[in-house]
């Protein structure tokens, strides 16, 4: 169900649960086994997250979620949204290659990410109330610290589906890239029904060079950046400039603070080694 790949320091993880990668149990544990070794990785850089097939993630399982008690429920909301919190506390960058379908918990798995790029094919929504429950993976809170409270509220009341063009507009998305297999003059190629073919690869490609130019820089500082503004969210003005000056201060005890400066100074590049 999670496949993985690693190469330079960047960990590119597959949701593989057809046909739509829906979250069940089985799989959000094994995520959660996969996120755990990730964190003792001290030689990783950034992480990406993706779908195998025509979805990023389309949601829970509704199947597994029926006949549900609510004991049973809180703890699956409780499994969900643990393992979604360990992409957010990961001491890498994780980026959310959207290829497909991104609804419920979806969009929930994306918005755990740092940073999210999407498909011209992605579609997002938290479309929960369409079923007499709320998002349990942290749509609630997610949802309104990035895009803001009434566009989240209206999305999570409505149910609506949105597009990635919408979902780039409104802040949702940070880079949009086409979903559709191209010919040599840019066309999209299209199957024997003459409907577009649809493609995974420039998502994921684009992910991977904000991979790398991330990895390229500095791990010490994307990690205390991270936190940052992580912990910085949820505390005043004040107290976050407070974090964020102890946070700048610290790296100066680090070989690659000296490392980075000295090697612009001397015009050359920086050979950082998370020290």
């Amino acid at each position: 169900m999670i496949e993985t790949e690693m190469e330079n320091g960047i960990a590119v993880i597959y949701m593989n649960n057809p046909p739509m990668n829906v979250l069940c149990t089985e799989l959000l544990k094994e995520l959660d086994k996969v996120l755990i070794e990730l964190e003792k990785d001290n030689e990783l850089r950034a992480v990406i997250v993706t779908g195998k097939g025509k979805a990023f993630v389309a949601g829970a399982d509704i199947k597994e979620m029926k006949d549900m008690s609510a004991h049973e429920a809180k703890s699956f909301a409780e499994l969900g949204q643990g393992v979604l919190n360990r992409f957010e506390s990961l001491h890498v960058p994780v980026i959310a290659a959207v290829n497909g379908f991104a609804l419920g918990g979806g969009t929930e798995v994306a918005l755990a990410c740092d940073i999210r790029i999407a498909s011209e094919t992605a579609r997002f929504g938290q479309p929960e109330v369409n079923l007499a429950v709320i998002p349990g993976f942290g749509g609630t809170q997610r949802l309104a610290r990035c895009i803001g409270l009434g566009k989240s509220k209206e999305l999570i009341y409505t149910g609506d589906i949105i597009g990635a063009d919408k979902a780039y507009e409104i802040g949702l998305v940070q880079q949009l890239v086409t979903g559709y297999k191209l010919d040599d003059k840019g066309e999209r190629v299209k199957d024997e029904n003459g409907r577009p073919m649809k493609d995974n690869e420039p998502v994921l490609n684009a992910a991977e060079e904000m991979a790398d130019k991330i990895a390229s820089k500095g791990p010490l500082a994307i990690k205390k950046a991270k936190e940052a503004i992580n912990e910085g969210m949820n505390k005043t003005l004040h107290e976050g400039l407070e974090l964020e000056a102890k946070k700048f201060f610290e790296l100066f005890d680090t070989k690659d603070q000296k490392e980075g400066m000295d090697a612009f100074i001397n015009k050359r590049e920086p050979g950082f080694k998370g020290e």
